[in-house]
């Protein structure tokens, strides 16, 4: 009773097989997709490439208090201080990140130095696209991780452009 049992069981499971087998294949298009993220979602809690955020001023968040290469539990955050001038000011306290680099062949997305930021400077952005060929390449810099500054341009047109100038 039990070898009748086994391959009636085996016959519905080759059923739904066969069945699935010859239905149309639905395939997401990824790179071609709609909208700015060419067709990717992202849910709320995505941790993508991290970012390094200005304030307002423009001048950048982070004061060099090393709070984030502390918590990171990889050890994948390296950073040099160096001290503000009043000829050139780079961030709003008296200190600054010469260097910033993030490994991203260590790093495994934990999120522990963005809690650990005491200003808010390092976030998680929606960049998904790390994987590389070249080891090298996925040693973050600062220039890499830096937000660019808004600006807007000289003339607006319409509604439009200044929506696209603020997006």
């Amino acid at each position: 009773m039990s070898i009748i049992r086994d391959a009636a069981a085996i016959a519905k499971g080759m059923t739904i097989t066969l069945k699935e087998a010859f239905q149309p294949t639905e395939v997401e298009n990824y790179p071609d997709g709609k909208g700015p993220m060419r067709g990717a979602q992202f849910q709320q809690r995505f941790r993508g490439k991290h970012q390094l955020q200005r304030d307002e001023n423009g001048l950048e968040k982070c004061v060099a208090c090393f709070l984030c290469a502390a918590a990171c539990p990889s050890n994948c955050i390296y950073i040099e201080a160096a001290e503000n001038t009043e000829e050139t000011r780079i961030s709003s306290a008296e200190r600054y990140a010469k260097v910033y680099n993030i490994d991203y062949n260590r790093c495994i997305f934990c999120g522990y130095c963005v809690e650990a930021c005491p200003t808010d400077a390092i976030t998680h952005g929606h960049g998904f696209e790390l994987a590389s060929l070249n080891a090298t390449s996925l040693v973050m810099r600062k220039q890499d991780l830096l937000v660019q500054v808004k600006t807007l341009p000289d003339n607006v047109q319409s509604n439009k452009d200044m929506a696209e100038s603020l997006a």
